[in-house]
């Protein structure tokens, strides 16, 4: 909302105090980001080695996010909000997403075992089922949820940043058109451009005694851009991250050889193993974004598989607030699920 439309708004008290009370209720999402409540303003930060099913965390959770509570007197069980996705990875499956968005509305409508969605025609094939129009609502409800899911692609940290400053104008236009203010930002891989930004040489002070674009002041302005949009926006941020483990038996050989590339925070380390012997990481994002994280999260695949499929096995732990769960999971075409 802009500031002549706050002063000349003609919001009700009623109004104003069921939108916030709405806004401010703590929501949980799909596992493994089930243990603890969520609200606007965390920004929760989802690490994890490559291949540690981040991604598809990612993917399960926009889903619930785009997907309404109630549609045409069927229960889906989401929140009904927009999303916005950057991608900084350059990896992400529309496919793969569109095929589980697909999966949650049939199975809510209990045609997961008696219909299949024709890939070509993007419509629903009749096996068994006779029920013409639950059929259509799913196509009306996928083409829905999909205009609510908005994907950004970013290739540098200029074109981050670029988006970042330019996000207020495009979540305002979308929130007119949808009529919704509660919004997620997902970034896939926060740091995808780190170690290139580390590189290269910040760039000299030419113009209008400009600050140079060095590590430090590149990370200073997202986590600033974030917080502005977070001030006008009402936003939960999840934020994906990919880390470098260390093997136990090997980890003074690898401190010393990165000793000059690494600079982790020792209360966080500390707090890692404290909380957890499954994972030793460096932490290598820069300080302002460390505390800028309310919220944390580490994954990492197990080498397992379950018994009855042949799906990889992760393990999830919260560590910010420490929690002494540790949850099993692994991802089939349904998503994420949960293993015993």
């Amino acid at each position: 909302m802009t500031a002549k439309g706050w002063i000349d708004g003609d919001e009700t008290a009623g109004d104003m105090l069921s939108r916030l009370l709405t806004e401010q209720l703590p929501f949980l999402l799909l596992p493994p980001l089930h243990r603890l409540p969520l609200r606007v303003g965390n920004v929760v930060e989802l690490v994890g080695p490559s291949a540690s099913a981040k991604t598809q965390i990612l993917m399960q959770a926009a889903i619930s996010c785009i997907l309404p509570k109630e549609w045409k007197d069927v229960h889906y069980g989401g929140l009904g909000r927009l999303v916005m996705f950057i991608d900084l990875d350059c990896r992400f499956d529309v496919l793969r997403f569109s095929q589980m968005l697909k999966h949650r509305i049939m199975e809510a409508n209990g045609l997961s075992n008696e219909v299949q969605w024709d890939e070509k025609v993007g419509d629903l094939k009749k096996s068994r089922s006779k029920r013409k129009p639950s059929i259509s609502c799913d196509e009306e409800l996928f083409a829905l949820c999909m205009r609510r899911f908005l994907y950004v692609r970013c290739y540098d940290s200029f074109e981050f940043l670029a988006t970042l400053k330019t996000l207020h104008c495009r979540l305002q236009q979308e929130s007119e058109a949808h009529g919704i203010r509660f919004y997620f930002l997902m970034i896939d891989s926060i740091g995808a451009f780190h170690w290139v930004d580390r590189a290269c040489r910040p760039l000299p002070v030419r113009f209008n005694n400009r600050k140079s674009l060095s590590l430090r002041c590149l990370s200073e302005t997202v986590v600033q851009e974030i917080r502005n949009l977070l001030l006008v926006h009402p936003m939960v941020v999840i934020a994906s991250k990919a880390i470098i483990t260390v093997d136990k038996n090997s980890a003074n050989e690898v401190k010393w050889k990165f000793g000059k590339w690494f600079a982790p925070d020792t209360s966080y380390s500390d707090n890692i193993k404290s909380n957890t012997e499954h994972f030793k990481y460096h932490e290598y994002m820069p300080s302002v974004w460390q505390t800028f994280v309310t919220h944390r999260i580490v994954v990492q695949p197990t080498g397992e598989h379950c018994e009855d499929q042949e799906l990889s096995v992760y393990l999830s732990q919260w560590l910010l607030p420490p929690l002494k769960f540790v949850d099993k999971f692994a991802v089939g075409d349904a998503g994420v699920i949960i293993v015993s």
